[in-house]
């Protein structure tokens, strides 16, 4: 029944992230420019936009580490690039309108880098549209206490352990453990809290910082979006909408 409740949860929050990052994206694209997709698999991003903008091919990018999603994307005629996004982004600086990064920054070694990459290629006034879990959250403390693995977190390096039964477990069921693999999909390296992600981007020199917060557990699902607003620091999954300086100082020759 707990698990139930829980997992009703989590889908409403993951449904109203995902709904606030598609329109962020399609208002930032709506009027031109060229589009990165981070961990794109193969272009389900483009189909969204297509369906919502009739967004050319030539404006869209796919970045993503499986070769067999890769060349599904490629087949369907999509510029799709194989690569490892903890890596340099093998792009010109001040290239990209909008690059698109939902629940990709927990499953990178090196998240900050990424980040520091995603302002290098995007254009003067571009955005990045960036989510991801909450690490400090009261379902966390909880879990914490109670002697187990935080769900946001690092998950355990074993399928044995994934697989064990949790009774307040809220990730999809349906997933497949593949842990063990040279590079997992459903394990979380580093997750970052609200607070420090919000002054990691500003540091970076992001001229407008926009985070929201979704699913703020226990709380029952009619109450969340309304306590969202004054405690978006301890929700399950976090959306911001960074925005690069619109002119940058250039160095003298």
């Amino acid at each position: 029944m707990l698990a139930k409740y829980f997992r009703n949860c989590y889908r409403d929050t993951m449904d109203r992230a995902y709904g606030h990052a598609e329109a962020a994206i399609t208002a930032r694209l709506k009027e031109g420019g060229y589009c990165l997709d981070c961990g794109a698999t193969d272009g389900y991003w483009y189909d969204r936009l297509d369906s919502r903008l009739g967004i050319s091919m030539d404006r869209y990018t796919g970045i993503e580490w499986n070769a067999h999603s890769c060349a599904k994307g490629r087949a369907r005629g999509l510029n799709m690039i194989q690569g490892d996004l903890n890596d340099l982004l093998p792009f010109p600086n001040n290239r990209f309108r909008c690059i698109i990064a939902l629940s990709v920054l927990e499953h990178l070694l090196y998240g900050c880098r990424f980040l520091q990459e995603c302002y290098r290629v995007l254009e003067p006034g571009g955005s990045l549209v960036l989510l991801t879990p909450n690490i400090s959250t009261y379902f966390t403390a909880f879990r914490i206490l109670q002697g187990k693995m935080p769900s946001s977190g690092p998950h355990p390096d074993s399928t044995l352990l994934l697989c064990s039964d949790e009774p307040f477990r809220v990730r999809d069921l349906d997933l497949v453990p593949d842990v063990e693999s040279d590079r997992p999909v459903h394990r979380h390296l580093v997750v970052f809290s609200y607070r420090v992600l919000n002054r990691y981007l500003a540091m970076l020199g992001f001229a407008r910082v926009e985070g929201r917060g979704f699913g703020l557990y226990p709380f029952p699902v009619f109450m969340q979006p309304f306590l969202e607003q004054f405690d978006p620091f301890h929700c399950h999954q976090m959306v911001f909408v960074a925005t690069k300086v619109i002119s940058e100082k250039r160095s003298p020759h």
